[in-house]
């Protein structure tokens, strides 16, 4: 029985430091936004607001050096121009690491534009955008981030749209040194975000609101300078997304994904790099 007991108590733990899901009060502060940031419905529910005073955000209260990050979102609707929704993975410094989904807003019927882009050691400039395939405002979706040793998986409703994988071996820097925290923020980007600042925001349709939900990390907590994960452990405890990678089905999904909705791939924009596109573009996948 004591042996028992002792085996719920770890497994219990584990749970405790590696998986978290759902109460924001719990996992997130708000970090600014004046009282346009709010916690609702038992801490099941976060929302941003956006007017032309100010936008609003939230950070996570812990950092994590690998994990699956998955929130459910409902996006600003109706004429959304101008607005900028951003839900990312970061790390603080000039040579910061960061993970980012940003959501550029458009006029009432046009589709919104999904962002995504990958910064290592604090250089970017690897943007991929997709048109989505629904509507992100009438429902909630859910937009995952895979980080583990192996590459970055962005997935939206569980299929996945974009891979970065790690090619340290090829000369290519990876995320995987920096702890970073999760941040999400509702702000005003009239001057690039809709049309390349073409189209301003709106402010007689103010406040602006995306709503959040249903959030769940089965993560790698970073804490005073160690990881809530065994640096090498055995295969029978690992988590799954720790090791986890496209097989083809996933590679065929997102493929598809790449074929009809992806709009920009800065792997293919050679007017921007004339000196030759990014050396992970020219890696065999």
């Amino acid at each position: 029985m004591a042996k028992i007991y002792a085996l719920v108590l770890v497994m219990f733990f584990k749970i405790l430091v590696v998986a978290s899901a759902g109460n924001f009060n719990q996992d997130f502060d708000i970090t600014w936004g004046d009282g346009r940031a709010k916690i609702l419905n038992n801490a099941q529910l976060l929302t941003l607001a956006l007017d032309k005073t100010s936008g609003s955000g939230f950070k996570s209260r812990n950092q994590y050096l690998f994990g699956k990050i998955d929130m459910q979102i409902k996006l600003v609707p109706g004429n959304s121009a101008g607005t900028v929704t951003a839900y990312y993975l970061s790390s603080l410094g000039s040579a910061h690491d960061e993970i980012d989904f940003e959501f550029l807003g458009n006029l009432s019927g046009d589709p919104y534009i999904l962002h995504t882009n990958v910064f290592t050691q604090g250089k970017g400039n690897r943007e991929q955008q997709f048109y989505l395939w629904f509507d992100p405002t009438e429902n909630f979706h859910t937009y995952s981030i895979l980080w583990n040793p192996q590459s970055i998986i962005f997935s939206v409703d569980g299929t996945p749209i974009r891979e970065f994988k790690n090619l340290e071996p090829r000369g290519i820097p990876f995320p995987k040194k920096q702890a970073m925290w999760i941040y999400s923020s509702l702000w005003n980007a009239d001057d690039w975000a809709t049309r390349g600042g073409l189209v301003k925001t709106d402010w007689s349709k103010a406040p602006f609101t995306a709503s959040y939900r249903n959030f769940n990390a089965q993560a790698c907590i970073w804490s005073s300078g160690s990881s809530s994960c065994s640096s090498s452990p055995s295969s029978s405890s690992k988590e799954a997304w720790f090791t986890q990678s496209l097989d083809a089905t996933g590679k065929g999904r997102m493929k598809w994904v790449q074929k009809n909705y992806m709009i920009y791939d800065y792997c293919k924009d050679t007017k921007r790099f004339p000196q030759g596109v990014p050396l992970e573009c020219t890696v065999a996948s």
